[in-house]
């Protein structure tokens, strides 16, 4: 059987996983602290029926061999953590990270992980994220308050209608050695790994950690344009396999039909 109709069909497949990725960041483009996704592929083993540098019968030395690919197999699918842009809502719990860090957050006694920053009040005045997940350190402000100012490095404080300070914290951050190795657990949360490497807490502003911006919200950071791109390259690129596998049926059907 021909080894072209495997070889196109381990493209395909390559290029549905492409597209499910680039699908799949084109969805959360509104998604706020959403990161997009890159697949890597890499090629699989080779048939050598002629090895480079062996020595023929007179002697001589073959200086190019033949190696046949047996075609391609997703490696990996990474998560690419770069800056996204910023949205102002004037919100008073609306927080963006500018620069390297993780919200830290509790749920369900297990901590994790988040760059959106679009905090609200639970009925005990706990500052929690959409799924009611208590954001790290846990802060409750007073029912009295009426003011929550939140300044770059983190500074939490409620304030009354006199101005007066009724309770305050700091924020902190959280960051890994290899943020793409995070589990992305969906509902904007991520989770620790081996390959992520242990949380850094730290002051945001300090030591390398990114500021906050109070009244901003991180958006995604998907690239309309870029995917609408890799899309047609990976449509063109399917189509292209395809038609690698007609190719090599009609090769076959004048190979059958050979003899009549």
């Amino acid at each position: 059987m021909m080894r072209g109709l495997w070889t196109a069909a381990t493209g395909m497949n390559a290029q549905q996983l492409n597209l499910d990725v680039i699908a799949h960041n084109l969805a959360n483009v509104n998604t706020i602290g959403f990161k997009k996704s890159r697949p890597e592929f890499q090629d699989l083993i080779y048939q050598s029926p002629r090895a480079a540098g062996t020595e023929t019968a007179d002697g001589q030395q073959i200086p190019v061999g033949i190696q046949i690919g047996m075609g391609v197999k997703p490696i990996a699918v990474q998560k690419l953590f770069t800056q996204g842009d910023y949205q102002q809502t004037g919100q008073q719990l609306d927080l963006a990270i500018e620069g390297n860090g993780f919200f830290q957050l509790l749920r369900n006694g297990e901590d994790v992980y988040t760059r959106a920053g679009a905090f609200k009040l639970d009925s005990t005045g706990t500052i929690v994220d959409a799924e009611g997940n208590p954001l790290q350190p846990e802060f409750i402000v007073p029912e009295e308050a009426v003011q929550i100012n939140i300044d770059s490095g983190g500074n939490i404080t409620a304030l009354n209608a006199s101005g007066d300070e009724l309770a305050s914290t700091r924020i902190t951050l959280v960051r890994f050695q290899n943020p793409a190795g995070l589990y992305a657990m969906g509902k904007n949360l991520f989770g620790q790994t081996n390959a992520s490497g242990d949380p850094v807490e730290g002051n945001p502003g300090e030591e390398g950690y990114g500021t906050i911006a109070q009244g901003f919200i991180e958006m995604s950071n998907v690239d309309v344009v870029t995917e609408m791109v890799n899309m047609i390259v990976a449509q063109r690129a399917y189509e292209i396999n395809s038609k690698a596998i007609q190719s090599s049926d009609e090769m076959l059907s004048i190979a059958v039909n050979v003899k009549r």
